[in-house]
């Protein structure tokens, strides 16, 4: 079975960037999309963006501009360059594979966006 593996997170100054990645060990054009959810504390995981096999990429609208996601189907690796960080951002942000079986969720990575 595929797993993934996020990287990437730290603790960033508002307004500041990070790119976080999501290596899977396997094709990710053996799934419908690949997606990047987050968490915060005491709120419901929420779906940030997502880039589906057809090449298509949507965006929660409060990412909107933000946020970029990206995809090297070479090395199976899923990219969320993250700019002009909230505070509002601060999360567990975890990469899902959306395919034919249950979704596949990596362990997660911290994203804390503070002066």
């Amino acid at each position: 079975q595929v797993q993934l593996v996020e990287s990437g997170g730290g603790l960033v100054q508002p307004g500041g960037s990070l790119r976080l990645s999501c290596a899977a060990s396997g094709s990710i054009l053996d799934f419908y999309a690949m997606n990047w959810y987050r968490q915060a504390p005491g709120k419901q995981r929420e779906l940030v963006a997502q880039f589906t096999t057809a090449g298509s990429r949507n965006y929660a609208s409060s990412v909107v501009g933000r946020f970029t996601i990206s995809r090297d189907v070479a090395n199976h690796t899923v990219y969320l360059q993250m700019n002009s960080l909230k505070p509002e951002d601060t999360a567990v942000y975890y990469c899902c594979a959306l395919g034919p079986r249950a979704p596949l969720w990596g362990q997660g990575t911290q994203v804390t966006v503070s002066a």
